[in-house]
């Protein structure tokens, strides 16, 4: 195949965002119009909400400009919904207070699907016991309103696994890989995956700032013995904008809503709320029937 200057920049990860498709994967498609779309999908992750900063509004505003903007058709979102409930500090109050911002917000999406995962810093470590109803991941589970720490959904050709890893050196547990192997085994030849995780599988960002899989070698086993099928590992945590394509799927770590967590950024010659390079923003994918992948990232106003 003939790679010109867009071509280039694509493979490079800029401009216009990285476009994966079958056998190889190989990026760009100069026959895009022939491709019929299957899905257009929002991913924000790392929104961390909290009070102050204006950041329930600033929040609110983002989303309303995706869904005039891009017309999603689902969301995806990739966890640490909330700023903090982790840390040895915080109180009941504090994970309630949170907690229902989150559902203030998030109500502008009542008309939408939206699909989460677990973030390290959506359980409370501290409540009074291992039994209390909000210790834990299954709280986390409850107020994000899904059916499980891991799960799946299909639409379509195509199957969205979501993940967690927010277990011991941020892992899959042993019960948990031998579900998603599973699951990537029944998965029909012609018929695509999206796995979201919370944590980077592969990429840049876990050699700048740390915080990625460890069980990544393999995982990527895996998905290479499911290379027809595996196209776009989506993930956070990171705040960082990354877009890496090994053994023909596509990483794509979509760097963050609150960006520097809300605040000024730690660039100022960047741009407001920046983090390294990275500004506060959120991604669209384009998923096609032939199982191609578009993945952008886009700035939002801070």
């Amino acid at each position: 195949m003939k790679l010109n200057r867009r071509s280039l920049l694509k493979a490079a990860g800029v401009a216009t965002g990285i476009i994966a498709t079958g056998g190889l994967h190989a990026l760009a498609s100069e026959n895009k119009k022939d491709k019929k779309l299957a899905f257009n999908v929002a991913h924000i992750t790392d929104v961390h909400i909290r009070e102050g900063d204006n950041a329930p509004a600033r929040f609110k505003n983002c989303l309303k400009h995706i869904i005039a903007k891009h017309k999603p058709d689902f969301f995806l979102n990739g966890g640490d919904s909330i700023n903090d409930a982790s840390y040895d500090n915080v109180t009941y109050d504090q994970v309630i207070r949170q907690w229902g911002i989150w559902d203030e917000c998030i109500a502008l999406l009542d008309n939408y699907e939206v699909h989460s995962c677990i973030g390290n810093h959506d359980s409370w470590w501290k409540a009074p016991s291992k039994e209390d109803a909000m210790y834990g991941k299954e709280y986390a589970v409850k107020r994000l309103k899904i059916p499980h720490r891991y799960y799946s959904f299909a639409k379509k050709n195509w199957h969205f696994i979501v993940l967690d890893g927010n277990n011991s050196n941020i892992s899959l547990d042993e019960e948990q890989f031998n579900w998603l192997e599973a699951e990537l085994e029944k998965i029909p030849q012609n018929e695509f995956v999206l796995l979201m995780s919370h944590y980077p599988i592969l990429g840049t960002t876990q050699v700048l700032v740390g915080g990625g899989h460890s069980d990544h070698k393999k995982l990527k086993d895996l998905f290479y013995k499911n290379r027809d099928k595996v196209r776009v590992c989506l993930s956070g945590h990171n705040h960082l904008s990354d877009h890496t394509l090994y053994n023909g799927v596509l990483y794509c770590c979509n760097g963050a809503m609150s960006g520097f967590w809300w605040g000024k950024g730690d660039k100022e010659s960047a741009g407001p709320g920046y983090y390294f390079e990275t500004p506060p923003g959120y991604a669209m994918l384009r998923l096609y029937e032939d199982g191609t992948v578009e993945n952008e990232y886009f700035p939002h106003s801070y």
